[in-house]
């Protein structure tokens, strides 16, 4: 790819190169890329894994399962441990069940009779008032205005308990009662996971366990576990990685290669196995040009992802080069990285250079590790050259973006790659109310469209409407790594708050943050107070409301909603606003960029038009625009330098090696094989090596199969196998129920994901899951020997008690979205054999044949429309002895109509690994 024959791949190729697993004409093949790519599968072996525990969890159990077969089959279940370096960040744990600051909105937020105007306060100093401070425990009366001055050097020895400050005195106080009760609340619900993490940590060598409340795992591999180049007994090879996250490609904006891959593969590289991929296409994507002042990283993300996903760079590798490279912090790039799932492609890179280079200087990184770095990469031909733009690389394509062109954007109201201009935001929402449901629209009535529900609330009356904001969420994910983005939200809160703007006290907001280091700047730069006053406070550290873990909305605010079944809004600073995700009454969510996140909230609703109209009133009844609150560029970067120093990154980092109290004194057996507890609810031994195979099996006719599922296009992963909160109606829950547990103590699914019975349970449980045969959004099917409509769950098991195989009809794209396990593994324990679809999401698909399903393809031009098929047929898939790299196989049905498929197994690799039943039975046979 990069002249001479280099390249980063080709280097992970040579360093593995043994002759069975990865061989020399894997190499060639690499270096031969132009006339190989598509055609060719290449292995890859990463330097190292990472894990986050909803992904984690399952991936330990199954090798504390794995030992336990291995020790059943006469193995020594000693010798089972991963040998691949793997780092598990305990960091998706966290809900939100304590937010808001006591003081929020009040009148007088320091006390007094009345409410005057503040006076004007500079960038980094708080003027402080004579008053007493409520609603923060830690702060202990009246604070004097000598006490109040400070700069960020003098808080730099606290980072080790990132310090809070007292809203408006600025005086540091323990941590706000709302994180340490979350904090509190995630050990005692999760103290069952938190130990057998804790066990993992002791028992199994070559992995380590990054505990709670540290960071959120992407941040924490930026600034903790990356190393850009490895260096081992003076050897020097580049970094990579995989991981369970399909936003793992963060890291690539750093100059590591690294890309998210499903839970199963994930644990087959654990094990020394490496990732097969077919040689991609490489697309450059030329960025020029200089963003405009109101475009922030995640304006030129959202831009980035609609580019791309027009340019159709699916199973692509995408690499950003040109002149506005230059022009892009570590920061903007690891953003831009981050969301490459959203783009579709498999990962985005931007090759380390100057920036880079001066980005780990900035973060404390060792001088002498640098220097060796910078000299290893320009011997390798790794190193971009800002000065020699005349020898760019080739590439298979080039796309050309002008950073020039790109204004303030948002996406939804229901898929991230919708991206809409925000000052096109009032009139694209009305269309959505217009537009028949489906990917974006809500097919309100004309004369209902400006209905207005009132509302009590806190002894208040407030109305409702299409389109009001009811969550508003600043949270750890494509931007919390970005110090702009977060100080902008920062400031523009500070000014709103100076002029007299509000938010409404039953919008649901919060602040949830990467790290520690996230909360230090805020507060050295003075922001925090003001964003806590309009709402944002710190709720904890991890991901919260991009996963579903918002708490509840008042039940005033919901009963309003579905009285008036009002298209209520939420926004967040995420990556993920799937319809009914954050919340089961919330229909339109959008991303956006933490300061608009903070507007929106302040306007309290979607329809409104930024140029035009005010984002409220402000003291002495002036009107204020977004224009009068939005933080310039200078601001920002006077801010940046002063508080975003080298000596927080550092002190993070022994924040991080020293865990924290309550993570320190968890008990944990120290057993090679895990006491498994047959009373848990929360970590269960899987049945997935209840077969273990000692030699492979031709694969076995599919007959007279009935479709369990009939999906559409689009189906994504949280559609399949949901991450959020368990439903009081579902399976799963008359399952905890039986366990004798209270729906307070249901948890999540992603927290349960160490529970096979569970999370079969609540395989296709999403109450947004749109079933052909049902005809509306339910998590119902139709058992067609009874013609009863059941839960899926329900329709499954009595199928496998009568010994009927199932399979699943979708349309195109089946399994967009995040790379999750159990959307393999739940369809796998439900009795699912095949899944028969126009078109895949190429994580998905390979984790389906790691788990020993066969993803099956409409020929081009065929869908069951075309074919006639009404999904209510029976099916019959006969398998031929030897299966070969994409082979068509016929089908016929109960009716007498044969059509040809698909088999997508790439390679021979993929045909062994479902012959076997799947990779971690194949894998599992290797300790025998």
């Amino acid at each position: 790819k990069i002249k001479p024959k280099t390249n980063w791949t080709s280097l992970e190729i040579i360093r593995n190169c043994d002759g069975f697993l990865v061989k020399e004409t894997d190499a060639m093949n690499i270096l031969d890329w132009k006339t190989k790519q598509n055609n060719v599968e290449v292995p890859f072996c990463p330097a190292r894994v990472v894990l986050q525990d909803f992904t984690g969890i399952p991936a330990m159990v199954d090798f504390a399962a794995m030992r336990e077969a291995v020790r059943n089959a006469g193995g020594d279940p000693v010798k089972v441990n991963p040998a691949c370096p793997t780092d598990l960040t305990v960091d998706h744990s966290l809900q939100i069940d304590f937010s808001k600051c006591a003081i929020q909105n009040t009148p007088n937020p320091g006390g007094g009779e009345s409410q005057k105007p503040t006076a004007k306060l500079s960038p980094l100093k708080v003027q402080p008032r004579k008053l007493p401070c409520r609603g923060q425990t830690g702060c202990k009366g009246p604070c004097s205005a000598g006490d109040s001055s400070r700069n960020s050097g003098q808080f730099s020895a606290q980072i080790e308990n990132t310090p809070i400050l007292c809203p408006f005195h600025l005086q540091p106080v323990p941590e706000p009662e709302t994180v340490l009760k979350n904090q509190e609340m995630e050990f005692g619900r999760n103290r069952e996971r938190l130990q057998f993490f804790k066990w993992s940590s002791k028992v199994f060598k070559n992995i380590s366990i990054i505990p709670p409340e540290t960071g959120m795992a992407h941040q924490v591999n930026l600034e903790y576990l990356s190393r850009v180049v490895f260096e081992v007994k003076d050897f020097l090879y580049p970094d990579s990685v995989v991981g369970t996250d399909s936003h793992t490609t963060m890291v690539n904006g750093l100059g590591i290669l690294g890309w998210g891959v499903g839970g199963i593969e994930t644990e087959a590289v654990m094990l020394g196995m490496p990732v097969t991929l077919t040689l991609p296409e490489v697309v450059g994507c030329e960025l020029t040009g200089t963003a405009s002042t109101l475009a922030t990283s995640i304006d030129i993300v959202l831009s980035i992802t609609k580019h791309l996903r027009q340019a159709d760079v699916a199973g692509k590798f995408v690499e950003f080069f040109g002149s506005g490279v230059s022009q892009l912090s570590v920061a903007d790039r690891t953003t831009i990285a981050n969301m490459c799932p959203e783009y579709g492609a498999i990962l985005s890179f931007f090759p380390v250079d100057n920036v880079t280079l001066k980005h780990l200087k900035h973060t404390g990184f060792d001088k002498a590790k640098l220097e060796v770095m910078e000299a290893y990469l320009k011997a390798v031909k790794l190193f971009r050259n800002d000065e020699s733009s005349s020898r760019e690389p080739e590439y298979s394509q080039v796309l050309q973006i002008s950073l020039s062109s790109i204004i303030p954007y948002v996406s939804g109201p229901k898929r991230s790659q919708d991206r809409v201009a925000v000052n096109n935001m009032k009139s694209d929402f009305q269309a959505c109310l217009n537009e028949k449901t489906g990917v974006k629209g809500f097919q309100i009535a004309v004369e209902k469209q400006n209905d207005i529900v009132p509302v009590q609330y806190e002894g208040n009356e407030y109305k409702l409407s299409h389109g009001c904001i009811v969550i508003a969420a600043v949270i750890s994910c494509t931007n919390n790594c970005n110090p702009s983005v977060m100080l902008a939200a920062g400031l523009l809160a500070k000014k709103a708050v100076e002029a007299g703007l509000v938010v409404k006290p039953y919008i649901r907001t919060s602040l949830s943050p990467g790290s520690g280091m996230v909360t230090h700047y805020l507060s050295s730069s003075g922001v925090l107070p003001y964003l806590s006053k309009l709402g944002f406070e710190v709720v904890g550290y991890g991901c919260s409301t991009c996963v579903g873990n918002t708490a509840p909305l008042p039940e005033a605010i919901r009963n309003a909603i579905k009285q008036g079944d009002i298209i209520a809004c939420g926004v967040l600073s995420g990556t993920k606003n799937f319809e009914g995700r954050l919340c089961d009454c919330v229909r339109a969510n959008y991303l956006a960029s933490p300061p608009l996140v903070v507007a929106y909230a302040i306007a309290g609703t979607v329809r409104i038009d930024f140029e035009t109209e005010p984002l409220g009133i402000g003291f002495n009844g002036k009107s204020i625009y977004l224009r009068d609150i939005w933080p310039t560029r200078k601001e920002l970067h006077t801010v940046e330098e002063e508080c975003v120093i080298s000596s927080m990154f550092k002190e993070l980092k022994e924040k991080m090696e020293k865990g924290n109290k309550r993570w320190n004194s968890l008990e944990a057996p120290e057993s090679a094989l895990f006491p498994w507890d047959l009373k848990s609810t929360y970590i269960r031994c899987p049945s997935f090596f209840d077969k273990l195979a000692k030699e492979p099996v031709s694969p076995q006719a599919i007959e007279n199969a009935h479709v369990l599922l009939y999906l559409g296009d689009s189906v994504t992963t949280d559609h399949i196998s949901p991450a959020g909160s368990i439903a009081r109606s579902s399976a799963a829950a008359k399952y905890l129920t039986n366990k004798g547990l209270t729906p307070r103590e249901f948890n999540s699914y992603g927290a349960r994901r160490g529970n096979d019975a569970v999370m079969t349970r609540g395989t296709f449980a999403n109450i947004k899951l749109l079933n052909k045969f049902i005809g509306k959004p339910a998590p119902k099917t139709i058992h067609f020997p009874s013609g009863q409509t059941l839960d899926v769950f329900e329709a499954a098991e009595l199928y496998q008690k009568e010994g009927v195989p199932v399979i699943i009809l979708a349309g195109k794209k089946y399994g967009l979205g995040s790379s999750r396990d159990w959307a393999a593994k739940g369809p796998f324990l439900l009795g699912v054999k095949a899944v028969l679809a126009e078109s895949y999401e190429k994580v998905h698909k390979s984790q389906l044949i790691g788990i020993g399903i066969a993803p099956l393809q409409f020929l081009p031009g065929e869908n069951p429309n075309t074919l006639g098929l009404t999904g209510r047929e029976q099916f019959s898939i006969l398998f031929p002895p030897e299966l070969s790299p994409g082979m068509t196989l016929d089908i016929k049905t109960s009716t007498g109509k044969v059509f040809s498929v698909i088999a997508l197994f790439e390679n021979d690799v993929e045909i062994t690994l479902y012959k076997y039943g799947g990779s971690l039975n194949f894998v599992a046979r290797r300790f025998l």
